[in-house]
């Protein structure tokens, strides 16, 4: 992947961060918050209207056919102002999942729902008290006499009270995963909701025996490679994500400490802070450069290189987003406790953010299992 960005990504993140920046101020975002679904219905259209939802779906669905590389420019973008619109568990994880598991009748119906901005869903997949880990799917589908029959229960659902649709994974008798499409508001599915420390909404899901119409079940193959390679594209879209979060708040401090004064003098003339904000700018760059790494290997087809690129991107982010937003705290002072400032809902997100999709060590672990990002025996 080039580093450069071209024409047509520069004209798609300048359009993005045009529409943002005249609708996505502090105060606008803590009115959106405030609405009945936590986001902007509002905003949600003009995202389908600047053809933001559609960006990774075919031309013949309605949407751009675009790659990682501009899925990367518009999550980053979107991290700059912090959006609290269901963006990542639509446009990315929902109109893949359809894309690589759905039959042509469900790419049909659905993606172009996806593009215009129809149909919402969340990713209804982590089953234990922390967002992301995927070694095990508990809940079970068995066959029923209308399509399918699910039970289990789901972990910190983000927009879960929402959607339209969720994006529900689970284990048939043989033993293989399907992907379900599951209309929340469905008899048996009871949600414990509460609002998570970055400013949005999620929710615990319990299904009892819900019965899922068959159209609603993604194909009929066994999905594992498709859930995996979908967790995947998670992590590298949530990894560009972070890179916005980490450059905004670096941009805060940075224009901060040119203003705040002590003694008498700015505080950005104490070569002490200048040396600390020069580490804020190489941990973003590092975060960065494993960002765009991520999303160069996003539709790499050995899913073994492909986990190894995203565990180690994750590492990388995990650390780059704590270390940013304990020096972008600790600069601003006081500042930077108050919930108020743009600053702190930063480092909120970006500690999210860590632990999105699974935490550091947790990818640590996974690398060290995979063999490190280079196998010992490559460098040789």
């Amino acid at each position: 992947m080039d580093l450069i960005l071209n024409e047509d990504q520069r004209a798609l993140q300048a359009s993005i961060e045009r529409l943002l920046a005249d609708h996505y101020s502090m105060a606008q975002r803590a009115a959106y918050w405030r609405e009945p679904a936590g986001w902007s219905g509002a905003m949600w259209k003009q995202y389908a209207q600047l053809g933001l939802l559609g960006l990774t779906i075919a031309q013949g669905h309605g949407g751009s056919a675009l790659g990682a590389a501009e899925v990367m420019v518009a999550m980053e973008a979107l991290g700059h102002a912090l959006v609290l619109e269901p963006c990542l568990s639509t446009l990315v994880i929902g109109a893949q999942a359809i894309a690589l598991a759905g039959s042509t009748e469900q790419q049909q119906e659905w993606l172009p729902q996806i593009a215009d901005g129809a149909l919402t869903i969340a990713w209804a997949h982590a089953e234990q008290a922390l967002p992301g880990a995927v070694d095990a799917v508990g809940t079970t589908a068995t066959p029923h006499p209308n399509g399918w029959l699910l039970q289990g229960a789901k972990k910190m659902v983000a927009h879960c009270d929402s959607v339209a649709r969720l994006l529900v994974t689970a284990k048939l008798a043989s033993g293989e995963l399907a992907l379900f499409l599951v209309d929340p508001a469905s008899p048996g599915i009871t949600r414990e909701s509460f609002a998570t420390q970055d400013a949005q909404r999620a929710a615990h899901v319990r299904m009892t025996q819900v019965v899922v119409p068959g159209r609603d079940r993604l194909g009929v193959a066994d999905a594992a490679p498709t859930i995996e390679h979908l967790c995947d594209l998670a992590v590298a879209a949530v990894c560009a994500e972070a890179v916005g979060v980490l450059q905004e708040m670096l941009d805060l401090t940075v224009e901060y400490i040119k203003t705040r004064k002590q003694f008498g003098v700015a505080i950005g003339t104490f070569q002490v802070l200048q040396h600390r904000a020069v580490d804020m700018l190489v941990a973003v760059d590092a975060a960065r450069s494993m960002a765009l790494f991520a999303a160069a290997m996003a539709m790499e087809p050995d899913p073994l290189e492909r986990r190894r690129a995203m565990a180690a991107a994750k590492v990388q982010i995990g650390r780059s987003a704590r270390f940013v937003g304990q020096q972008a705290v600790q600069l601003h002072g006081g500042m930077g406790m108050s919930m108020e400032t743009k600053v702190a809902q930063c480092f909120l997100r970006s500690t999210a953010i860590e632990h999105q999709f699974g935490g550091t060590d947790d990818h640590l672990r996974a690398l060290a299992r995979l063999g490190g990002l280079i196998p010992a025996g490559e460098l040789v």
